[in-house]
């Protein structure tokens, strides 16, 4: 069994993936083609924002509104503790100072309540100035907008929404790269919509950023390729990469999303009897997951640990999103700036295990896992 099964995807895609990437072998278009223009303007209409601006990777789609927004030395950045290393890292390679913030028990994602105690924290203190909030739309599941953007209005706070893998994702109908002032998303092979090695977008309403973003991409060009206004990046996503990406859209459009939320509803209904015992994954109302992963949550460490080695013994493939908290990074040593209350942070990277997830995941597959969560679980 695969964790995230791209060979399987690859198989059903094969006809349509080989014929566009022999395209653009045959055409030499490699850097610039037509296909990243046709993909950009796809993604920008699925997404519902006028400008998508595809880059080299999510973590320099983070980097890019760094960069636009101008954030810098003295500047604090306000980013959830439990999430992947870059929604930070990008942050002190501005110079500014990530500020950890705790997040929600159920959803993950950052908390609001925590989030407006740091800010608080953060001004009393008078030693940062309060810039940017990066929300993270962890495992697939966009933040609360509607109350992130209430606490950036209060403060005069810049929205970063961080949708590496929310993508698909949606709050009554608006989707996911869309609610951020700036959002990014990550083409990373086993994101919801992957390409065959790195990829990123940048996502906003804001023609003149736009025109800033695309100037950053690309060394700071001015008018012309050779005309360097500012300094910027080389972070342009490849002619194949597109392709592979346009024809992969189509099928996560068309079904892959509904497959991978059905996939999810039968792992809730599998192990909705252990209530108590086993936590699963809340969607709250209004709410749609692309389910980048399925995260449950278990007592402790110890049962945690002990049922991803079980399943291991059977061939079923698990991972832990994350075993460590952001402020606990080696990388971070020496930044005082982080909330004093990050107990639900330490708390899910202690019991969290994420279970193989993917769209074609069959309903065999999903009673297997299931089965063996449910004997495992009832015998500790």
């Amino acid at each position: 069994m695969q964790f995230r099964d791209l060979k399987k995807q690859y198989q059903v895609l094969k006809g349509d993936i080989d014929r566009a990437m022999v395209e653009v072998a045959t055409n030499c278009n490699f850097i610039n083609g037509q296909q990243v223009k046709d993909l950009e303007k796809e993604l920008a209409e699925y997404v519902g924002v006028k400008h998508c601006i595809t880059c080299a990777n999510g973590t320099d789609a983070l980097t890019m509104a760094m960069m636009a927004w101008d954030i810098k030395e003295g500047d604090a950045v306000f980013v959830p503790d439990f999430t992947f290393f870059s929604s930070g890292e990008i942050v002190s390679h501005a110079g500014a100072t990530p500020v950890f913030v705790d997040v929600d028990m159920d959803t993950f994602n950052i908390s609001t309540d925590a989030l407006e105690k740091t800010i608080e924290k953060t001004l009393a203190e008078g030693k940062l100035m309060p810039k940017v909030i990066v929300a993270v739309d962890l495992f697939g599941l966009p933040a609360d907008f509607a109350k992130v953007k209430a606490v950036a209005e209060k403060y005069g706070l810049l929205v970063l929404e961080d949708g590496a893998q929310g993508f698909g994702g949606s709050i009554n109908g608006r989707k996911a790269c869309s609610f951020g002032d700036i959002s990014t998303t990550s083409f990373f092979p086993a994101k919801p919509l992957g390409c065959y090695g790195d990829g990123g977008a940048v996502f906003t309403d804001d023609d003149e950023m736009a025109k800033l973003l695309e100037s950053i991409r690309v060394h700071g060009k001015g008018e012309m390729k050779y005309d360097n206004v500012r300094i910027g990046l080389n972070s342009r996503l490849d002619t194949m990469q597109a392709a592979i990406l346009s024809v992969k859209s189509r099928a996560f459009e068309e079904y892959e999303l509904a497959d991978i939320n059905r996939v999810a509803d039968q792992y809730t209904e599998q192990l909705s009897s252990l209530s108590g015992l086993v936590k699963t994954p809340v969607i709250p109302e209004g709410f749609y997951s692309s389910w980048a992963q399925y995260t449950i949550r278990l007592a402790d460490r110890e049962t945690r640990d002990a049922l991803q080695a079980a399943l291991k013994e059977q061939g079923i493939p698990s991972m832990i999103y994350y075993p460590k908290p952001m402020h606990k990074q080696e990388a971070f040593a020496g930044n005082e700036y982080c909330s004093e209350d990050l107990a639900n942070t330490s708390k899910l990277c202690d019991t969290v295990l994420s279970l193989p997830m993917h769209p074609y995941l069959t309903e065999e597959e999903v009673e297997e896992v299931a089965t063996l969560v449910r004997g495992f679980v009832r015998n500790v």
